[in-house]
């Protein structure tokens, strides 16, 4: 009984005699060899790396691993004060002349609730995200959202807000 690597070969081995042959010799001036030249073994490596059998298995995997948490309830003054703090930002950023100009830079901590369907989370608990941007837009009227660089992040959904140098100071907005 012969061998296939570490295993014996069995006797009704369809291919056998393909085996015995072992690997194709080719000499250097061949047309063979001049159609595919050899290639060593790093880039024959590179060639078979980026094959992901499960596309996205991965991603949905490290998903599950996401802490969720229920949604933080805030007292009336928590809420008091933030509504006074968007009210602030509001009148910062009322156009978008006057966002530019005054670039408020903030950090704002809100609820994300978990977005995928498949987890047990999924419209009961969430995640608390923090963001740091520039301030672009208030809107408590129509889409009751905040806007800070390329996040919209919805009113209710914010659960503390501070920016630097307007806040602190307990400094009430000036008609600039």
């Amino acid at each position: 009984m012969m061998t296939i690597g570490y295993m014996q070969m069995p006797a009704d081995f369809k291919y056998a005699s393909v085996f015995l042959k072992g690997k194709p010799r080719h000499s250097g001036s061949d047309r063979f060899c001049t159609r595919h030249p050899a290639m060593d073994r790093g880039q024959r490596a590179k060639i078979f790396s980026p094959f992901d059998a499960l596309r996205g298995f991965g991603n949905a995997v490290a998903s599950k691993d996401a802490l969720y948490v229920d949604r933080p309830a805030l007292t009336d003054e928590e809420t008091a004060e933030i509504d006074r703090r968007l009210g602030i930002l509001s009148a910062l950023t009322a156009n978008t002349r006057k966002a530019r100009q005054n670039s408020v830079r903030i950090r704002a901590v809100y609820f994300a609730p978990c977005a995928d369907p498949n987890h047990e989370a999924y419209g009961r608990r969430g995640q608390l995200v923090t963001i740091l941007g520039i301030c672009r837009k208030v809107d408590g009227t129509v889409t009751h959202t905040l806007t800070a660089g390329e996040t919209v992040i919805p009113l209710g959904d914010i659960l503390s807000i501070d920016a630097p140098g307007i806040f602190d100071n307990g400094q009430e907005l000036d008609a600039p």
